[in-house]
């Protein structure tokens, strides 16, 4: 290496092939220790450059650590791969001060509760910086410090869903937000979330229409091509994403790494949550499904003006179905428009470009509603409980600064958006800060930053802005995108920011670098009118979404009547877009100025989105951008930390033992300062509030933790005390109360028991009384009134005697008997009246003892009514018993016929042949009965069988068989009436008719014995019988067969 004067010399090697670098010497800085190299905060490097800047964060990003601390902002390298810092691992790190986005968000919230003010995060760096990822991360670990409930759990499932109704993927990012949102989380007063809002500005519409190569529209449909299930595809008529002309322009369908069907389940799942019901996720997605449908209609020209019409094919009925539309009136809209001339209307052909655009427009306008739609639902879900909201935590997440080939409207105003951040970023860092120093009369350092104050005026300069302008030739009639360009040079040609360039573009010097602007585009992207035709037709569609669409475009706070320049008819025209966003971007500005701000500055390391590559002119490029060097160099010389003397002396006065109530604040803040040896060059003092370097109210903190950890201490050991002698007095006094309470009521119990030992003996008598003096008075009264009765009784029929004595005899002497007068039978028919007046009291007596009786006569007829039912039951039984019984002598009946039919035949054994032994009946000795008539055709009766058996004998005379058998007869005759007899009896007793008290059913049951002891006994002499016949049988046979042979041999 070799030194001179204005340049250094370094050489490689030493033969031919040598090496020679030669640097000027201004551009050699000196490096840092080798202990220093890797620092996670940039303001303790000695040497602060950009070299030494660029290479720490290098080694940092090398060792996977992607977060540095610059002072009062964090530096967040996206490494394009997952590298996890779980919230454990941070709270377990805590101590040392790691530098993690999760500090960031800790500290936020840690400011937000101590010093109860709104607090905000602002992501702020180029589209693939991570932005996104980083503002997911804070949201997460900020849920986690509101507490677990089913707000966070809303929360991070409401991000997701925007992410897939709002990312998409660009050159610069595969996951790149196409919109810019604010998220305001609200926080009680103990810390726990109450509510959220979100808030968005500027989608990019086009990106539904329009896409460049490589480039995907946003993410919702492609996840709902290849994750819906069938019954949803075969609805939609959905097919493969290669099927739509919206998605397959670009030529990308698929990102590497990425699994659309499993993005839409998890969406599903998101959705759920947010509490959207499967029937209106259903209806979101048919808008998808016609919104890709409406992309496949083409159309056809018709005649040399290239007028067309639209094919009637698979896509306008799709589309129509899904939307809920008349496919002629979607076919109309598409083809024609109506030109209102006074009171005639016009109806013209569009052209093939004024065909698409319509479609185009059409697509887009439901894409933006349903993406509204789907925020308010979202909302809903998360909304605030205003008698618990607090205080704020805001995380503003905007597109990210876009410096792209072709550059249109919507690079234009997401650039302006990140100029307009910028100007908020350093005037909070630098402006507000240096003119605060200057204000309270303190020491410092000015450091001079790269302000972009010139760039703002170019756009918001009135009256010719490049805003202004843009949205004055919007609304003339006959402006182009090529008169806009002219007016705009003519105007803005002085700004050092604004270079008109040629063929119609313009380039804009950025904080970030120059960007170049296409013409195209610009006047119909920033008018962004929708034709009345087309809301009508929403209107009228069957489906609740596209009604709903319609009557938002309709409402007259967005909307006045103005000419569609595009298409020459009348229609529906709002503010226009750049307008509109700028109104949005101050209001997000306005809300940003009444919070404390916390800024995270991302950085891309490569354009290839590769992980482990750092391009060091791409980062240095961003740091310069960023003004992170001049953060570094604020930080270390300025004062980060700022209180007012109240303040100080409010919050650290503790520390401080001895000071008096009337001390001043700014001298016990100072005595608080000694007490700790806080050095003075760490701190200022200023008119009004007190300035420390970084770090140095840490050591104020701590103590103030201990000390409140003492008083807590303190606090516990003397409650706890106070608690335990309240205890014990109030034990003692419950004791002595309950003591007495046992007293008393042992006394009470005594008394009672004593009172309660008499009652049952007073009742006894004094019922005993009442039913003696009861049964008296019953007595008396029934003896009086029988009295009565009876003497009224004799009385009349003494009176009938003597009267039919005296008629006998006025009969008898012929004469007839006269008539009594009148006065004579009133005076006879007159009582006396104090027999009047006792028979009325005899008869109220009597009355109440009617009553008793007929109580008494009711108990009895429920008794009465179990006995007859009782009674019903025996006379079933008794019917039974009856026929049982009638059966039987009917068996035995037929059984005595059959044996004096036998003893028939025997007698006339001569004339007949030798009979067999079954001749009598085989139930003749059976306890069997048996049915009648089924021995004989005609029944027989006892008496008619005597009769048959003597006919059947006449030449014989009586022997011993014959004698048996009619005393069983007469037996059985005799027995049968006796039966019948005492059956009959006891049927009349239990009928009534009979007055007989006879026990009907013990006497049934001796009946039944009795006729079971005679059935038995009967049944033996049946037996003695037949084998008294049967030996009688064998002696006249022997007798027959003897005359046989004795006759036989006389003839031989």
């Amino acid at each position: 290496m070799e030194v001179w004067k204005d340049r250094i010399s370094l050489n490689r090697g030493f033969s031919s092939y040598a090496f020679r670098w030669q640097f000027p010497r201004g551009n050699i800085l000196p490096a840092n220790p080798d202990y220093l190299e890797g620092n996670d905060d940039l303001i303790r490097l000695s040497f602060l450059n950009e070299p030494s800047v660029l290479h720490n964060l290098q080694t940092r990003y090398y060792d996977d650590q992607i977060y540095t601390k610059a002072g009062r902002i964090l530096v967040a390298i996206n490494p394009f791969n997952d590298v996890h810092f779980h919230e454990n691992e941070f709270r377990t790190r805590k101590k040392l001060m790691y530098p993690l986005v999760h500090a960031i968000a800790e500290s936020t919230f840690n400011e937000m509760m101590r010093g109860e003010e709104n607090q905000s995060i602002i992501l702020s760096g180029q589209s693939g910086a991570g932005k996104t990822k980083t503002a997911s991360i804070v949201i997460e670990y900020l849920a986690s410090l509101g507490g677990h409930n089913d707000m966070q759990h809303k929360l991070l499932q409401a991000n997701l869903i925007l992410e897939a109704f709002g990312n998409a993927k660009t050159f610069m990012n595969h996951n790149s937000s196409r919109f810019g949102k604010l998220i305001e989380i609200h926080f009680n007063s103990t810390g726990e979330i109450c509510g959220a809002q979100i808030e968005t500005l500027l989608l990019e519409k086009s990106r539904v229409a329009h896409l460049s190569k490589g480039e995907r529209s946003y993410h919702i449909f492609y996840q709902l091509c290849s994750g819906a299930p069938s019954h949803l595809k075969e609805k939609f008529n959905l097919k493969s994403s290669r099927e739509f002309d919206y998605l397959k322009q670009s030529g990308c369908l698929t990102i590497d790494a990425v699994d659309d069907a499993q993005k839409f389940h998890t969406l599903v799942e998101a959705l759920d949550v947010v509490q959207i019901s499967r029937e209106d996720q259903e209806n979101a997605f048919a808008m998808l499904s016609a919104i890709l449908w409406l992309g496949n209609i083409s159309f056809q020209i018709i005649d040399s003006e290239n007028h067309v019409e639209v094919i009637a094919d698979e896509a306008v009925a799709s589309a129509s179905k899904l939307l809920g539309c008349d496919v002629h009136d979607l076919m109309l809209l598409l083809s024609t428009h109506h030109i209102q001339a006074g009171n005639n209307s016009v109806t013209q052909k569009l052209s093939s470009e004024q065909a698409i655009g319509m479609r185009n427009t059409l697509a887009k306008s439901i894409y933006a509603s349903l993406f509204d739609w789907l925020l308010e639902r979202i909302n809903m879900s998360l909304k605030i409980d205003q008698q618990k909201a607090w205080r704020s935590i805001s995380i503003v997440d905007i597109y990210g600064f876009e410096s792209f080939q072709r550059n249109s409207f919507e690079q234009f105003c997401i650039n302006y958006a990140n100029e307009r951040l910028q100007q908020y970023f350093k005037r909070h860092i630098f402006k507000l800060e240096q003119e605060e120093y200057n204000r309270e009369g303190i020491d410092w350092t000015r450091v001079d930053f790269n302000d972009n104050q010139e760039c703002l005026n170019l756009f918001e300069q009135k009256p010719y802005g490049l805003l202004l302008l843009l949205d004055e030739e919007s609304k003339s009639v006959h402006a182009t995108d090529l008169t806009l360009v002219n007016k705009l040079k003519h105007h803005l040609s002085s700004n050092p920011c604004f270079k008109g360039e040629k063929d119609g573009f313009f380039s804009v010097l950025h904080y970030a670098g120059e960007v170049l602007y296409g013409k195209s585009g610009f006047l119909e992207k920033n008018i962004d009118s929708m034709h009345s035709a087309a809301i009508q037709l929403l209107s009228s569609c069957t489906y609740e979404l596209p009604q709903l669409f319609a009557s938002n475009l309709l409402k007259p706070s967005q909307m006045h009547m103005s000419p569609l320049l595009s298409l020459g008819a009348t229609g529906f025209q709002k503010q226009s877009v750049g307008m509109k966003f700028k109104d949005q971007l101050f209001k997000l500005l306005q809300q940003l100025e009444t919070t404390k701000p916390h800024f995270i500055c991302c950085i891309k390391p490569n354009n290839k989105q590769l992980p482990n590559m750092f391009e060091k002119d791409l980062v240095l490029q961003q740091l310069r951008s960023s003004g992170v060097l001049e953060v570094v160099k604020i930080s270390r010389s300025g004062y980060p930390t700022q209180m007012t003397h109240q303040q100080f002396a409010r919050r650290y006065g503790l520390l401080r033992l001895d000071h008096e109530t009337s001390q001043k604040p700014l001298s016990l803040s100072v005595a608080i300062l000694d007490q700790f040896n806080i050095h003075p060059d760490t701190y200022q003092v200023g008119y009004t509030k007190l300035f420390f370097r970084s770090g140095q109210v840490a050591t104020l903190e701590d103590a103030r933790n201990r000390m409140l950890q003492g008083i807590v201490k303190v606090q516990k050991c003397i409650r706890g005390h106070l608690a335990r002698c309240h205890f014990l007095e109030l034990a003692k006094r419950i004791t002595s109360v309950q003591s007495d309470q046992t007293k008393s009521a042992r006394k009470e119990k005594q008394v009672s028991t004593k009172r309660l030992s008499t009652v049952p003996l007073t009742n006894m008598c004094m019922k005993q009384d009442n039913e003696r003096e009861a049964s008296n008075d019953r007595e008396r009264a029934v003896i009086l009134l029988q009295s009565v009765i009876r003497g009224w009784l004799a009385r009349k029929r003494f009176d009938n005697m003597r009267n039919l004595n005296k008629s006998k005899f006025y009969i008898a002497n012929g004469h007839s008997q006269p008539n009594k007068s009148i006065p004579e039978l009133k005076e006879h028919s007159q009582a006396p009246a104090s027999v009047v007046r006792e028979l009325k009291r005899q008869v109220l007596k009597a009355d109440a003892l009617v009553k008793q009786k007929e109580s008494e006569n009711a108990v009895l007829q429920q008794q009465l009514k179990q006995l007859q039912i009782r009674l019903a039951e025996h006379d079933s039984r008794t019917r039974s018993m009856e026929e049982t019984w009638q059966k039987q002598m009917t068996a035995l009946q037929m059984n005595l016929a059959a044996a004096k039919n036998s003893l028939a035949g025997n007698d006339n054994v001569g004339r007949t042949r030798r009979p067999d032994a079954s001749t009598l009946p085989h139930s003749y000795g059976s306890e069997e009965l048996m049915p009648v008539g089924t021995h004989a055709s005609e029944p027989c009766t006892p008496a008619k069988l005597t009769n048959c058996i003597s006919d059947a004998t006449p030449r014989r005379e009586p022997n011993g068989g014959l004698n048996s058998v009619s005393h069983l007869v007469k037996e059985l005759e005799q027995q049968k009436q006796v039966f019948n007899n005492d059956v009959r009896l006891l049927v009349e007793v239990k009928t009534g008719q009979s007055a007989s008290t006879l026990n009907s059913y013990g006497e049934l049951q001796k009946v039944k014995q009795n006729f079971e002891a005679w059935k038995k006994e009967f049944k033996v002499k049946l037996k003695n019988t037949k084998s008294t016949l049967k030996h009688a049988n064998s002696e006249t046979e022997k007798t027959h067969w003897s005359w046989w042979r004795k006759r036989s041999s006389r003839r031989s």
